[in-house]
């Protein structure tokens, strides 16, 4: 038995060792085997790139909020008639000074009459005055003279004239001279009742004018309030609840007013181009930032601003909604990298950027306008440079990487 395992030992061993010499020249040379083992370039991270580059970039705010009418009033009258004649309704369009109604008002007519009459008498006043200052002044030529020469005769021939005859004819003249200076200031008075009777007509065909209700500016009749025959207030007496007799709004040009957030305040300049989509209307229009508070609201943190919208073809409707969209910040050339490239850490900026050797370099960057695809690059990263975008959490400085260019869908 012993003998015989013996003699089957040295079979066993060179067939284990065929088998191990076997495992060991495929293990070491084989080419099937080196095909199968996995290769320095194939065992690195594969990483999606894009390339740091010059665009246009503009970070705009949209807002949205309702379209009014530039001006928009109810017209009332100044004073108290019957609407005699309406002559516009609802959706009338208008030209400043245009009659909107008449109204009738019969005790102004009446004081008119009055007045012109008073104005007749003052004239006839004023025409008989100047009459007796012309008789007085010929009555105190002739005295005048008639003492000036009786006074020279009595100056060079002493003697010849009494002096009595002399401070008679004085008399006379002084007596003359006072009742000229009479009739002028009857004059001057007469004059002034005839002022005051025209002061009187024009206040009273002022008031009268105001029975014909006119349009202080273009626009459209948006409602309408009297009818014909109805009985309307003075708008100016405080003390009644007058009703208006229409209501005016301005047609060709709007305004949108929009509340703008504190962050966005030091943008806003006047003059800068809006532009409105109305999507009610699927039309845009063009507007301009016309004016601001210059104020922040304490309550809400924004600040009052009000873009103006002309609309010369009266294609607006006025309340309905509108959404403006104002370009903050604009560079024509700024050297850009898409958001996904930009990782943020506390107050730190950073992106990853394939540096010699594909080797990652962690890169801190200042950034400065924003929009939803790119990021503007002020420090950090030069043009052309390529950097990871999207999938920053396996990566560590220094690794090494497979980089593949994508293309975003944002970037094409």
């Amino acid at each position: 038995m012993f003998s015989a395992s013996l003699s089957q030992r040295p079979w066993r061993w060179v067939a284990l060792c065929s088998v191990v010499g076997a495992a060991a020249l495929i293990s070491c040379g084989g080419p099937n085997a080196r095909a199968k083992e996995p290769s320095s370039a194939s065992s690195l991270s594969e990483v999606a790139v894009v390339q740091v580059a010059r665009r246009a970039l503009q970070n705009t705010l949209s807002v949205s909020s309702e379209l009014v009418p530039f001006q928009q009033i109810d017209v009332y009258a100044k004073e108290a008639g019957f609407v005699k004649e309406l002559y516009v309704d609802y959706g009338v369009h208008v030209k400043a000074g245009q009659a909107l109604a008449l109204l009738e008002i019969p005790e102004l007519e009446s004081q008119l009459d009055e007045d012109r009459a008073s104005i007749q008498d003052a004239a006839g006043q004023v025409s008989r005055s100047q009459k007796e200052v012309e008789r007085a002044e010929a009555q105190h030529n002739v005295a005048h003279l008639q003492y000036t020469r009786l006074a020279g005769v009595a100056k060079s021939r002493p003697g010849l004239v009494a002096q009595q005859e002399v401070d008679d004819l004085q008399g006379k003249d002084l007596a003359s001279e006072a009742q000229l200076e009479a009739a002028r200031s009857a004059l001057e008075s007469a004059k002034s009742q005839l002022h005051r009777a025209q002061a009187r007509h024009r206040r009273d065909q002022a008031i009268f004018d105001y029975s014909k209700i006119t349009a202080p500016f273009d626009g459209v009749i948006t409602r309408r309030y009297a009818n014909l025959g109805a009985l309307m207030q003075s708008g100016a007496n405080s003390s009644t609840q007058a009703l208006p007799l229409v209501q005016l709004s301005e047609d060709d040009l709007y305004r949108l007013v929009i509340p703008v957030s504190e962050s966005y305040v030091r943008y806003i300049k006047v003059g800068d181009l809006v532009e409105v989509r109305v999507p009610s209307l699927n039309k845009r229009f063009s507007g301009k930032v016309a004016r601001f508070s210059v104020q922040v609201a304490a309550d809400t943190r924004t600040m009052h601003t009000e873009v103006d919208v002309p609309d010369p073809r009266r294609a607006l409707t006025p309340g309905v909604y509108a959404e403006a969209t104002l370009t903050l910040a604009r560079q024509d050339h700024a050297l850009a990298a898409p958001q996904e490239s930009i990782d943020v850490e506390g107050s730190e900026r950073f992106a990853w950027a394939v540096g010699a050797e594909n080797r990652l370099e962690r890169r801190a960057v200042v950034t400065g306008i924003e929009t939803p695809e790119y990021v503007e690059i002020l420090s950090g990263l030069r043009e052309g440079d390529w950097v990871v975008a999207g999938g920053h959490g396996r990566l560590r400085a220094g690794q090494t990487v497979r980089p593949k260019e994508v293309s975003l869908i944002h970037a094409q």
